[in-house]
C-alpha cells in the first residue's frame, strides 16, 4: 500500500514501469507465437519413426535396431515417390499390417515369439540430431511400433523426408531429403533446424527447445 502512494506520487516512473512491463508482455507472447508456428511447421513436415524396444538387454536392443531396419528398408521401397509428409502418411497407413508382419518376421527370425503393436499417431519426442539437421523437442506424427512388452529404450528417426542413420553421428543428410524439407518450411525456419553454430539462432531453437518441454511436461501432469 505504502508503494502505491510512492508510485502516484511520480507518475513518470509508474510511466516507465507500465511500459516496461506492456514490453516484456509483448515480448513473452511473441516468443510463444513465433514457437508456436515454427513448432507447427516443423511437425508438419515430417512423419518420425518410434521404435521401443522390449527391454534394456543386450539382445531386446539388437532386435529393436533389426526391425528398424527392415521397417525403413520397406519404407524407402514404397514411400519413395511421396512428396510429402500427407502422402507419405497415406502411404504407411495403408500398409500398417505389413509393417507389422515384417517386425514380426524379424522377430520370429531371431528365436522370439514377441508381439508387436504398431500405430500411428501424434506423440511427444525429445530433441534430436540426426546428421546435420537437429529437430526440437515436440509433438510429431510417427509411426510407433512397440515390440514385447515395450519397457526398452526408445529408437527415434524420421522417416519422410528419410534421414535415418545407422550411424547419426557421422552421418550427413542427403540433399534431396533436405530439399524436400526446405519446400515445407521457411527459410529462417530450415536455417534453425541446420545451422547451430550461429548463436543467434541457437538461442532460438533453445527458446523452441525449452517451450516445447514445458508444454510436454504439462500435458503429462
Amino acid at each position: 500500500m505504502k508503494f502505491m502512494k510512492n508510485m502516484a506520487k511520480y507518475p513518470k516512473v509508474k510511466s516507465v514501469i507500465l511500459l516496461l512491463f506492456l514490453f516484456f508482455l509483448y515480448v513473452v507472447v511473441s516468443a510463444f507465437s513465433y514457437v508456436d508456428a515454427v513448432s507447427k511447421d516443423l511437425a508438419g513436415s515430417v512423419l518420425r519413426l518410434h521404435v521401443i524396444a522390449n527391454s534394456d538387454t543386450k539382445e531386446d536392443q539388437e532386435l529393436k535396431l533389426k526391425v528398424r531396419d527392415n521397417v525403413l528398408s520397406y519404407m524407402n521401397e514404397i514411400g519413395a515417390n511421396a512428396k510429402n509428409k500427407e502422402e507419405a502418411i497415406q502411404i504407411a497407413s495403408s500398409h500398417l499390417e505389413d509393417f507389422k508382419q515384417i517386425a514380426l518376421n524379424v522377430i520370429s527370425e531371431n528365436g522370439y515369439d514377441y508381439p508387436v503393436d504398431i500405430e500411428i499417431g501424434n506423440f511427444s519426442f525429445p530433441t534430436k540430431t540426426y546428421g546435420d539437421i537437429s529437430l526440437p523437442s515436440g509433438y510429431y506424427d510417427a509411426l510407433r511400433i512397440k515390440i514385447g512388452e515395450a519397457s526398452g529404450q526408445n529408437w527415434w528417426c524420421v522417416m519422410f523426408p528419410p534421414l535415418c542413420f545407422v550411424d547419426v553421428s557421422s552421418g550427413i543428410v542427403p540433399e534431396e531429403s533436405k530439399e524436400t524439407m526446405k519446400q515445407d518450411l521457411s527459410e529462417e525456419e530450415f536455417t534453425l533446424i541446420s545451422n547451430q553454430e550461429d548463436s543467434g539462432i541457437h538461442f532460438k531453437f533453445k527458446l523452441i527447445e525449452w517451450l516445447q518441454n514445458v508444454k510436454i511436461t504439462t500435458a503429462k501432469n
